[in-house]
Formats: C-alpha cells, structure tokens, sequence
C-alpha cells in the first residue's frame, strides 16, 4: 500500500529576518566598512610619509609599521596615525621611535635621524 503522504519536493525556505534586526546587522557592517576604509587609508599615508623620512620601499615601509605593532602590542592603526603626526613635525613617543630606529635597522637602512 503506497503512502498518503508523499516528501515535500523542496526545502521550507528559511525564516527571514527581522527587518529592524536585518537594518541594525548592515549598518553595524557599513560602518566597520567605513572604519576599514579610513585605517587602511592612514596605513597607506604612513607607508609613504616612511619611504620619505626612512628612505625604503613601500613594502620596507608596510614590514616596518606591521613589526613595530606587534613589538610594541599597539594596533597597526595607531601606529600610522603617530608615524603620520611625526612626519608633520610632532615627536613620536619614545617607546615608537625607538621601535622604528630597529625596524629601519633591520631594513638595513642605516639610523633615523628623527
């Protein structure tokens, strides 16, 4: 004897979300977007102020600021914005000059004058 009930040919769809919590989840993601574009910015503006000021390469310069991050356990973001105020005459805390005079070493690019 054949069963009455036969399989449902396709899959229940999914439930869909809230529209306010599906709102709050994109706007919450834009603005980490937003806030990825701006630090990714400042990271490149800080390559470019240290292939000036420490006479590398762009590459030289991304290791550079990637290895005084992790030396000093400072976000790679904060480091930018400190070497770009350094390279616009501010001085540069102690803890990061000294970091970027053995980044530079390490670079084999001679001392920092700053």
């Amino acid at each position: 004897m054949a069963s009455s009930t036969h399989p449902h040919p396709h899959p229940a769809p999914a439930p869909v979300a809230e529209p306010a919590a599906e709102l709050d989840r994109l706007r919450a993601e834009n603005r980490q977007l937003r806030q990825a574009l701006t630090s990714h910015a400042v990271v490149d503006q800080a390559i470019g102020a240290l292939t000036v000021l420490g006479r590398v390469e762009p590459g030289q310069g991304f290791t550079m600021l990637r290895e005084i991050s992790q030396h000093t356990n400072i976000k790679l973001s904060v480091v930018a914005e400190q070497i770009l105020k350094h390279a616009r005459g501010a001085a540069l805390p102690d803890l990061l000059l000294g970091e970027l005079r053995a980044a530079l070493a390490r670079q084999g690019t001679g001392p920092y004058p700053g």
